[in-house]
């Protein structure tokens, strides 16, 4: 299965309409998800790139902080089970924040995610209780599970890694739109990368054009929107291989194509 980091804007868009169909064939996945939270605009996920991102062959599409931030994911989300938003973003927030799922192969897979709670804008419920009842309600009843810890602290992420390992097949950070180099199998058999990293324009600040950016360390002051960086964009995220009788990772492989971060993907 494959994990595929903040997909930022049209260029990250095109870029998964474009390669995930070749990428899921030539490894033979036969469960992706991918974080759409960034899709459209840089802020939030439309319904028309949701689905978009769907039919390229994701099987599960997660949010994060943004989650509606355009507004007509309120309505979508209802009617959509593949696109999931934190499990602790509001009480009363659409939607459901876990799911399980059936992957190509029979298997069924969980999909859950939490938001951090170290400096990240809004106050959220705590993420540890959170993924704690989902790896309980639906633990025993799935051959993989995945966690995506959409925090802005690594030492968060890991912290939320370590409270998962032996209990989910997959702990992977998103947000900061950074890959980092940590891909692991824990001591409890769970994979680990503290960040999937983005698919979007890396030569950019975190996704977005640098000009604004730029502007705003330098002199504290906006002059105008933020807006996503169009060059060409690098996938990014994790491969992970499992034991379906444990649910354990055997395997760990960080995910980098085109653009222009250095190429890797794992020898299948």
């Amino acid at each position: 299965m494959m994990f595929l980091g903040d997909v930022m804007g049209r260029a990250g868009r095109s870029a998964i309409a474009e390669r995930l169909p070749k990428l899921r064939a030539d490894l033979g996945l036969d469960f992706v998800v991918v974080n759409g939270e960034n899709a459209s605009g840089g802020m939030g996920l439309t319904g028309g790139h949701a689905k978009l991102l769907l039919d390229a062959g994701t099987d599960c599409v997660t949010l994060g902080d943004h989650a509606f931030d355009q507004k007509d994911m309120l309505q979508f989300i209802e009617n959509e089970p593949r696109v999931i938003r934190p499990l602790n973003f509001s009480k009363v927030a659409p939607g459901k924040g876990a799911r399980v799922f059936n992957a190509t192969n029979g298997r069924k897979v969980l999909v859950a995610q939490v938001l951090g709670q170290v400096f990240m804008k809004r106050p959220f419920d705590d993420p540890f209780s959170a993924i704690d009842t989902a790896l309980k309600t639906h633990g025993g009843a799935v051959q993989a599970s995945i966690v995506d810890v959409h925090c802005e602290a690594t030492s968060e992420k890991m912290a939320l890694g370590h409270w998962c390992d032996g209990r989910a097949s997959l702990v992977v950070g998103t947000h900061t739109h950074v890959p980092t180099g940590d891909a692991q199998i824990l001591p409890g058999g769970t994979a680990y990368l503290t960040d999937a990293g983005m698919c979007g324009d890396y030569d950019s600040v975190i996704g977005m054009q640098k000009l604004e950016p730029l502007r705003r360390f330098i002199t504290g002051m906006p002059k105008e929107r933020f807006e996503p960086a169009g060059g060409p964009a690098t996938l990014s995220g994790v491969y992970v291989e499992t034991d379906d009788r444990t649910g354990r990772a055997t395997r760990v492989v960080m995910i980098r194509t085109g653009g222009r971060l250095q190429e890797s993907l794992p020898d299948v």
